[in-house]
């Protein structure tokens, strides 16, 4: 049994299904969204090998031809180049717009595959099968579609909903351990930014769910999908409740940055670090609590998440550089800094014009180096 979570956004809406065996039964699901038996699915090198064979085989037991479009997996491959890359074969195969796009693979290969679809021939359908656990609970569902650039992390992209997305809890069998830990993070976070009880169940069921257990996975899915499209739904173009989705995400972004956005830290250890360090901050601002933000330190490191700066490769950092960072966030206005900090667990709220030096003091006192002082 699949568990179904509408994203209602009027005639854009669309259903996101979470369960197990959902690959093999892609076939029909998509096949109200295509009109010419055909799809170009792009997926990555890894994902493809693993997993193409099955979805291949799905769509064609639907009368779909399957358009492979592989591209190398990692970060680097979300980019200007790849971006043409991945247009230049679309158009090669002369898709139309009654054809779709299909994404088969984790965040990058979502948001790469995405965002050609919203500026393919200025829009083409597009249907989400994200196939790591990160995906499955954030970058999927929403419409945020984007490439990074030299100068950050998602800077260039669009808006452009899915039509579908499918979340097979299956594919999740072959993540690494380390690939399950890094979506936990984007998880944990629902539980931080508004629901204290959902929390409180993920601190009880922490283990079972990095286990893969069905019932406790499909419920954390589940719920992280649920609140996800809530806030969606009410704020789709991130004018106001939406930035709470990116809690951890400004302290996380600046250390991706400095360390090459690769295998060194991965986007979830990123924002577990930063949710981490978001909270810290929170209490040192007097906003929070200092117990609550050392039980969101202790729930977030028992995935085996870092919380701290030290725990992250490349440390000791430069506040300066990581503060100069931060200024180049989509969330920052006029140059001044948004965070998303914390009154209690489960209590989130949209900081703007925090004060740069107070951030630069803080990072100090987590051990980063002062600006312009040598390690």
């Amino acid at each position: 049994m699949s568990r179904i979570v509408p994203v209602g956004l009027g005639d854009r809406a669309y259903d996101v299904l979470v369960g197990e065996g959902l690959l093999e039964q892609a076939g029909r699901l998509i096949a109200p969204f295509q009109k010419r038996g055909r799809t170009a699915v792009v997926s990555d090198e890894t994902v493809w090998g693993m997993h193409g064979a099955r979805l291949t085989a799905a769509l064609a037991a639907a009368g779909i031809e399957a358009l492979p479009v592989i591209v190398p997996p990692g970060e680097q491959t979300k980019s200007f180049e790849g971006l043409a890359d991945v247009s230049d074969r679309l158009l090669a195969m002369e898709l139309d717009r009654g054809d779709i796009v299909t994404a088969f693979g984790g965040g990058v290969v979502g948001d790469l595959a995405g965002f050609a679809a919203a500026i393919y021939k200025r829009g083409i359908d597009f249907v989400q099968i994200p196939t790591t656990l990160l995906a499955q609970v954030d970058s999927s569902v929403g419409g945020k579609t984007a490439i990074d650039t030299p100068r950050g992390k998602n800077l260039v992209g669009a808006f452009h909903q899915p039509r579908l997305v499918l979340a097979d809890q299956t594919v999740l069998s072959t993540l690494p351990d380390r690939e399950m830990r890094a979506g936990y993070a984007e998880i944990i976070k629902y539980g931080l930014l508004g629901d204290r009880v959902f929390f409180e169940w993920l601190e009880m069921n922490v283990a079972a769910v990095l286990a893969r257990d069905p019932e406790a996975l499909a419920h954390a899915v589940a719920r992280s999908v649920e609140m996800k499209a809530e806030i969606v739904a009410e704020d789709e173009k991130e004018q106001g409740r939406r930035a709470l989705l990116n809690l951890g995400h400004t302290f996380g972004h600046a250390l991706e940055s400095e360390t090459g956005y690769g295998d060194a830290l991965l986007h979830g250890e990123a924002v577990g670090v930063g949710m981490a360090l978001a909270f810290r901050f929170s209490a040192r601002l007097g906003l929070a609590n200092g117990q609550d933000a050392e039980r969101a330190s202790r729930a977030i490191a028992a995935s085996g998440l870092p919380t701290r700066l030290r725990d992250v490769p490349g440390h000791p950092f430069d506040a300066g550089r990581l503060v100069m960072h931060m200024g180049q966030d989509k969330k920052a206005e006029a140059g001044r800094l948004t965070f998303i900090l914390a009154r209690a667990l489960g209590d989130a709220f949209v900081a703007k014009d925090v004060d740069a030096a107070a951030v630069l003091e803080f990072l100090v006192a987590e051990g980063a180096h002062p600006s312009g002082e040598k390690p």
